[in-house]
């Protein structure tokens, strides 16, 4: 039988949070009200965009066109709908003349023309009943959407014989920020109530139930003052709240879920509640230490991307993370200090519960009366009994093994082909509401306009030219496949742009080989290109270029991670493998959803036919990083019992039966989170929330519940393994959960297969 630890005395860590609780809970009281008052107004310095790559040759040229060509580039529209007449009825175009020269003495207005002054066909409805008045705001995100805020209201409506709609991509980007924030609100009011009930549902007991909440809200208002304190140097993209709230709610529960279990089965062990705090932080503790680090590193994986919509996912997700598990490691524990046993006070289920024909007695989540007169650990989870109901799953599996893990895994992969068939696209007007007056704009112009509306491709061209030069270039570039028209040359000193028109789709395979054209066409100037194409080839370029770089990271460091927690080097190729085999349902479902348009009038959105390029990247390392959360919780546990026992079947039946229910009801709590996150009107969002739901709920329930306990059934004593400098290394530097409590004797099954307590697999 293993020997026996003796008392362990308490480290500095916990003399921190155990000597002083209440200082602690005040000072933490303190920050928090600091950071409500610093976190204020964070959403209106967060711009809406980000998807760029932003030194690539397209963000180059449109910030050139901008500086130069002002008129090029407009972000403001308003279309002018003239009813039943022609617009170029004589009362239109007098009305449209009006309204054209009072945008142009707007201040902050600047570039504006019309259909009336140019008579461009582009500008005129096919039908001749709408035509548009362009112009741009300058400006960042933030002074644009005031100049909008004020002078749209003046604009919008009916004005004579026209009625006027705004649009533009400043409106688009605007209006798309002010849904997100509506929604976020909205997303909060739904999961709060919702998750409460579910916690009293976990944990029985009213005041343990709002534990994980206070952690929660402590991350969540933590981190928007991190973010508003960040957007004072880098852009941050507004979405990243939504992962904030997310993370913040989701990953409280799951470390305040462990903290608190455990110190519920230390008390229920007769330790005072300092001691329990103790043993509590030394086992659970650092499991969720582990789990922070997992989780951080796959968010921090996103610095390596330059587009700022990713890089701001990082910033939210790494100190949402850090501020959960240190509230989970500091504040929680202080706060069990002063409760004690009070923790399971205010037992809502009281009245529920039934007598199962034995002696059983609740106690801080121990059922007491176990045959043989050993006090077992119950799920804290669940209802009694709930604990013995996975161990029996667990030997199912384990006994079926094989069929289990060729069932999951093959239905896994089936339900992750969709994904072969992504295409790949950018952002638009499309992400908002139908009813959205920009996306009702924007519409209109695709479908009554000429052209490719929003499609078309600028050529800046730098350096001094001829005008036979300039008329050369632009004949060999119509002729180049795939151009319907050219326009220009515009030309300012020595600079000079041609609009070039696709005849295919504005972000269609053909439009982006017509960029690579351009690009690759000789011109005695240097060309450079941008539009809508050429910002998705630069953003497919820039991810691709840095995704091994991301996904290296994520798996070199949750290789050293899982290898410490473990001592093995087959658990962590194992937790790797698995964890990204959990993500092909999401992946999969969210290029049938969204991608191809299934189930699109149900949950209200309009399919664009592709998905915006970062998305896969966002949904991969979030998804990836709650899923090592669980791997974490799981392993823990069979770790703590293999080092008691050493015997391998006995440790992963254990480690399921411990944290079975456990794992269930964080990944349920979560998914209740991000499902209400998906319920934004902002399509973007609304697949973040519904994928990251799928693929949390696939991984606790199909993942952690058939995969990992017959593969590792399957891998048998092997799992263990490691050569001898890698165990030397593990015994000086790894952590684990495990305490070293003896195992009775008879607890251990007289037929169970000999322990195997030499990790090298010999």
């Amino acid at each position: 039988m293993p020997e026996v630890n003796g008392p362990q005395r308490l480290g500095g860590w916990t003399r921190l949070v155990t000597a002083r609780p209440r200082l602690a809970l005040f000072a933490a009281l303190v920050i928090t009200m600091l950071a409500v008052f610093a976190g204020s107004g964070v959403a209106d310095r967060m711009g809406s965009g980000g998807w760029e790559a932003p030194d690539a040759e397209s963000t180059y040229t449109t910030k050139a066109l901008e500086r130069e060509f002002p008129v090029s580039q407009p972000n403001l529209l308003l279309l002018v709908d003239s009813g039943g007449a022609s617009v170029d009825d004589p009362a239109v175009a007098a009305e449209a003349a009006r309204l054209t020269e009072r945008l142009a003495g707007e201040k902050g207005i600047t570039g504006v023309g019309s259909y009336w002054q140019s008579k461009s066909p582009a500008l005129r409805a096919e039908d001749g009943r709408q035509a548009l008045i362009a112009a741009r705001i300058e400006g960042d995100d933030k002074a644009m959407g005031e100049v909008l805020d004020r002078i749209a209201p003046a604009y919008r409506g009916v004005h004579g014989p026209v009625d006027v709609s705004v649009g533009g991509p400043v409106a688009v980007r605007h209006e798309m920020q002010t849904i997100i924030q509506e929604d976020l609100l909205r997303a909060e009011m739904i999961a709060l109530p919702v998750t409460l009930v579910l916690l009293v549902m976990v944990f029985g007991s009213a005041i343990a139930a709002l534990l994980p909440l206070g952690v929660g809200i402590v991350a969540i208002l933590g981190t928007n003052a991190v973010l508003r304190g960040i957007t004072e140097f880098t852009d941050v993209s507004v979405f990243a709240q939504n992962l904030t709230t997310a993370l913040g709610l989701g990953l409280a529960i799951d470390y305040a879920l462990f903290i608190v279990r455990r110190f519920r089965e230390e008390l229920s062990a007769g330790a005072g509640a300092r001691d329990a705090v103790g043993a509590t932080l030394r086992t659970a503790g650092r499991t969720v230490l582990f789990s922070a680090l997992t989780v951080a590193v796959s968010l921090a994986a996103m610095l390596v991307f330059p587009q700022y919509f990713l890089r701001s996912f990082a910033y939210a997700g790494i100190a949402v993370v850090l501020l959960a598990a240190a509230a989970a490691l500091v504040l929680l524990p202080a706060a069990l200090v002063l409760l004690g046993p009070r923790v399971n006070s205010l037992d809502l289920r009281r009245l529920l519960r039934r007598g199962d024909g034995r002696a059983v007695e609740r106690t801080g989540g121990v059922v007491r009366g176990r045959p043989g007169g050993h006090d077992e650990p119950s799920e804290s989870a669940g209802p009694a009994g709930a604990g013995r109901g996975w161990g029996r799953f667990a030997a199912l599996v384990m006994r079926r093994a094989p069929v289990f893990a060729a069932a999951t895994a093959v239905g896994l992969v089936l339900l992750g082909l969709p994904f072969l068939g992504v295409k790949f696209g950018t952002a638009d007007d499309r992400q908002l509401p139908a009813s959205a007056e920009s996306h009702v704009v924007q519409q209109h112009i695709r479908d009554g306009f000429p052209g490719s509306p929003g499609g078309g491709l600028e050529v800046l061209t730098e350096g001094a030219a001829t005008p036979a030069q300039y008329a050369e270039y632009r004949n060999r570039i119509a002729g180049l496949p795939g151009v319907l028209r050219v326009d220009g040359p515009a030309t300012a000193g020595r600079f000079a742009y041609f609009s070039v028109l696709p005849d295919g789709e504005a972000v269609g395979e053909e439009t982006q080989r017509l960029v690579q054209d351009l690009r690759a066409e000789p011109a005695p100037f240097d060309t450079s290109v941008t539009g809508t194409a050429a910002v998705l080839v630069d953003s497919k370029h820039a991810i691709a270029d840095r995704l091994p770089w991301a996904v290296g990271i994520i798996v070199v460091v949750t290789l050293l991670l899982v290898f410490l927690l473990t001592g093995s080097v087959l658990i962590p190729l194992q937790a790797v493998v698995l964890n990204a085999l959990s993500l092909t349902a999401m992946f999969g479902a969210v290029v049938w959803v969204f991608q191809d348009g299934h189930l699109s009038g149900l949950l209200s959105f309009t399919s664009t036919g592709d998905m915006e390029t970062t998305l896969p990247v966002l949904m991969f390392c979030v998804a990836f990083g709650l899923s090592m959360d669980y791997g974490v919780f799981l392993l823990s546990r069979i770790k703590e019992e293999y080092d008691r026992t050493g015997d391998h079947e006995r440790s992963v039946t254990f480690g399921l039966r411990h944290t079975g229910g456990l794992i269930t009801a964080a990944a349920v709590i979560l998914a209740v989170v991000m499902v209400a996150i998906g319920t934004s009107r902002v399509t973007n969002t609304k697949m973040l929330g519904l994928g990251i739901a799928l693929a949390v709920l696939m991984d606790a329930m199909v993942v952690r519940s058939l995969l990992v306990p017959s593969v590792m059934k399957l891998m048998g004593r092997v799992t263990w393994w490691a050569p001898a400098p890698l165990r030397t290394f593990h015994r000086r530097f790894g952590l684990s959960e495990g305490e070293s409590v003896p195992v009775p004797a008879e607890e251990i099954s007289k037929d169970a297969p000999e322990r195997d307590r030499v990790t090298s697999g010999a």
